[in-house]
């Protein structure tokens, strides 16, 4: 009899771009894009210090931090094509914002604003705070593309944590039998709130779990774009073709789970130091500068628009008026039921219940 031996699978993770901001790889990204990806970075990088400021004042509500990252983030983001769509979770801000998401849409979800979660025009479905249930959302979504013959994927976007839901598995599972296109885009920040990543799995790896179900699976070094970039590109070739792809992308999550959380209870202040060291967005500054296609100016050009556009938008939010109850009823169904109907009618004192 042949056995499979636990953890038998060895995957290297795909490096282009080193935490010492040197390319030890290929890249087929412009200088042009280069500057695309580190602005974008930058500017998520700033939204989420201001987010974290302005929860901490009372002005939005709970938030979750993406601080490190964003290179994960926006490198597999800008890979993809406008007709894609993504499925985000409650920290996926700067994938979204790379899709075409208004800065100041977060700024209103995070205050409550209903519409503050709508973002489908621009391939962006609803954020999910049910942990794991974008990648089955992501799964039908593909399905429907593969039976219109459209030339799109889905990707979903998750943290280590939720390979631990039955989601998870079941979409893998799925997306494995009937070859749709999709995209798992694992960011294994190693906490799953308070859990380490080795107490969620006894796999050495999330990508080797792709094994299991029949589907592509890789691991990139999450704090770097470029391989992120690189990756993600192929994934989305691979994927069109009908075949599946888990990415889980290595990196780290620098502040709380949430800003409800103290991590300080449960990390250890050793492990915050050494992963700044990998920080995505200083060793992509520090390649861009060796090549002599950045400058401190450049820098303090680029935050002071961002500063500027991040008070627009703001502004923007808190000047939103709240939704009504009338509007909400109106998300429920494409065409309201008889049953909306005259809930409706009763909010509004018209029926027989006023």
């Amino acid at each position: 009899m042949n056995w499979i031996e636990p953890n038998s699978i060895d995957i290297t993770p795909v490096q282009r771009l080193n935490e010492h901001g040197v390319l030890t790889g290929e890249t087929s990204l412009s200088e042009e894009e280069q500057l695309t990806i580190y602005k974008w970075m930058v500017r998520a990088r700033r939204f989420d210090e201001l987010a974290v400021k302005f929860q901490r004042q009372g002005k939005i509500g709970t938030y979750a931090p993406l601080s490190g990252q964003e290179a994960a983030q926006v490198g597999s983001a800008l890979a993809l094509e406008e007709k894609d769509w993504i499925f985000p979770s409650y920290r996926e801000a700067a994938a979204c914002f790379v899709r075409g998401a208004k800065l100041s849409s977060f700024f209103k979800y995070a205050m409550g604003h209903l519409h503050g979660g709508v973002l489908k025009e621009e391939g962006v479905f609803p954020v999910q705070i049910i942990i794991g249930a974008q990648a089955l959302h992501a799964t039908g979504s593909a399905w429907a593309d593969q039976y219109k013959n459209k030339d799109a994927v889905s990707v979903a976007y998750f943290g280590d944590g939720a390979t631990s839901q039955g989601d998870f598995h079941e979409a893998l599972n799925f997306a494995g039998v009937f070859q749709v296109p999709v995209i798992y885009f694992a960011q294994n920040n190693q906490w799953a709130i308070s859990v380490p990543y080795h107490k969620q799995t006894r796999s050495k790896s999330i990508a080797q779990k792709a094994q299991a179900y029949g589907i592509t699976g890789v691991q990139v070094d999450g704090n770097d774009a470029v391989a992120v970039y690189e990756t993600m590109k192929q994934a989305r070739a691979l994927a069109r073709d009908g075949k599946p792809v888990l990415i889980e992308a290595l990196t780290h999550r620098m502040g709380p789970h949430t800003t409800s959380d103290d991590p300080t209870k449960y990390r250890r202040k050793e492990e915050g130091e050494t992963w700044a060291k990998k920080d995505p967005i200083s060793r992509f500054r520090k390649w861009l500068e060796d090549r002599q296609l950045w400058t401190e100016k450049e820098e303090q050009h680029l935050h002071a628009s961002i500063e500027e556009e991040l008070k627009q938008a703001f502004k923007e939010a808190s000047e939103t008026a709240p939704a009504s109850l009338g509007d909400a009823l109106g998300y429920v169904y494409e065409k309201p039921t008889n049953r909306l109907i005259e809930q409706r009618l009763e909010w509004e004192g018209k029926g027989e219940n006023r």
